[in-house]
């Protein structure tokens, strides 16, 4: 793998936490589409990043979403639930920020913010385990 593409990765991957870190600010002030769209993009990023790991790559957000799913999720290498997350985030940012008079719910978005968390760091791992970058101290 080109040195370029492993910074790439690892942008990503910084990307994915800096968008949850604002989605966690956002959650404490209240605006609740706005963290979904940062939950989104956190967990977009990191599937970016994972992606990249195997030089895949596409220009639109379903391209991300398929290619994850055929070559992660399908194959066993994530949990299916962690699919069907970023599936119901990307939903769920397209009404936020494109569809009129929606708002979420609060505490519901509160768990979306869990299982993003959640999702992020999972997809890290498998990241970092592509990468043969150790985790959490233990060698790669």
């Amino acid at each position: 793998m080109k040195e370029e593409t492993r910074i790439l990765i690892m942008y990503r991957l910084e990307r994915a936490r800096e968008s949850f870190e604002e989605a966690g600010i956002l959650l404490e002030h209240g605006y609740a589409n706005t963290v979904v769209n940062r939950l989104y993009y956190a967990c977009f990023y990191a599937v970016s990043a994972l992606l990249l790991t195997r030089g895949f790559s596409s220009a639109k957000h379903s391209g991300i979403r398929s290619l994850f799913h055929q070559i992660f999720v399908k194959s066993g290498q994530i949990d299916p639930e962690l699919g069907q997350l970023f599936d119901r985030l990307f939903d769920n940012r397209q009404k936020g920020d494109y569809a009129d008079l929606v708002r979420f719910d609060l505490n519901e978005v509160r768990d979306w913010y869990d299982e993003a968390g959640e999702f992020v760091e999972s997809v890290e791992k498998v990241v970092k385990r592509e990468l043969n970058i150790p985790i959490n101290g233990a060698p790669g």
